[in-house]
């Protein structure tokens, strides 16, 4: 019994770690930082759908400026929930292991929006660093089905 707890504990405290470093932590990242809605941005529509070979993000790849903007409008228009965590790809990765092993997890965060069908939303982020980074869906299997992106910052 003892066993068990002590293996519980450890698993709790690795997740909460890698979710500290996927979004649930301050807010300057890698990538960059939450945007302020006064000031001016580019808006990026994006569509989130189930597609006959999976789901999927339109566009899939973006280029976007170091230090730029962005309003990130969000509209699902697939049958079923999908979100979207703008982050790095390991980052996304770990999040999306932990989401399978609680399914029922929710976000409060400023680089991530979950949405129902029909539903529309938005994230602004501001890139302050130059790279390569990832925005997915990372409800347990729809990364998998294709539903993941690249955000080039140059």
């Amino acid at each position: 019994m003892k066993t068990t707890i002590a293996a519980l504990l450890l698993a709790t405290i690795t997740a909460t770690a890698a979710l500290a470093g996927a979004g649930h932590g301050d807010d300057m990242r890698a990538y960059g930082e939450p945007g302020s809605p006064g000031h001016a941005a580019r808006t990026i529509r994006i569509e989130m759908r189930e597609t006959d070979d999976g789901m999927a993000f339109n566009p899939s790849k973006l280029l976007v400026r170091k230090d730029e903007q962005i309003r990130f409008v969000i509209t699902n228009i697939g049958e079923i929930d999908h979100e979207m965590v703008v982050g790095t790809v390991d980052e996304n990765l770990e999040h999306g292991r932990q989401m399978a092993m609680h399914p029922d997890m929710e976000h409060d965060d400023p680089n991530a929006i979950r949405l129902t069908p029909n539903a529309q939303g938005e994230i602004i982020w501001k890139f302050s660093n130059a790279g390569e980074f990832d925005f997915s869906c990372l409800i347990p299997g729809h990364r998998e089905g294709g539903m993941f992106g690249t955000i080039i910052v140059k």
